[in-house]
C-alpha cells in the first residue's frame, strides 16, 4: 500500500499486564475521512470488545483487549478533547518496572 504526500503513519503501541510491549504502525489517510475524534472513539469501541484484530499483509494478529495495561498512539492527537481526555500534560516520569516479584 502506497502512502501519497499527504498520508501518515500512526505508531500504535500496546503494552501487556506481563510487561511485554509490542508497535504497529497504521496508515493515517490525508483524504480526511476519519478525524482525530472518529480515530478516539474507534480505539475507545476497539478497547471494549473482548479482541482487537489487527490485520497485517502477512498475518492476521488478534489481541485480547483484557491483557491490556496502556495503549500509546504517536505522534500526539492534540485534537482530542472531551471527557476523560487531559490537555497540555507533561511527563515527570516515565512508567518504572519493579525488578522485585
Amino acid at each position: 500500500m502506497a502512502l501519497n504526500n499527504q498520508d501518515s503513519m500512526i505508531e500504535l503501541t500496546f503494552h501487556y499486564v506481563n510487561g511485554q510491549t509490542e508497535s504497529f504502525n497504521m496508515v493515517h489517510r490525508a483524504d480526511g475521512a476519519m478525524t482525530a475524534q472518529d480515530f478516539h472513539q474507534k480505539i475507545m469501541r476497539i478497547l471494549e470488545k473482548p479482541w482487537c484484530v489487527m490485520h497485517l499483509q502477512q498475518q492476521t494478529i488478534c489481541i485480547k483487549t483484557a491483557h491490556l495495561l496502556k495503549v500509546e498512539v504517536k505522534p500526539s492527537v492534540p485534537q482530542l478533547q472531551g471527557e476523560g481526555v487531559f490537555s497540555d500534560v507533561r511527563r515527570v516520569t516515565a512508567l518504572a518496572r519493579s525488578t522485585q516479584r
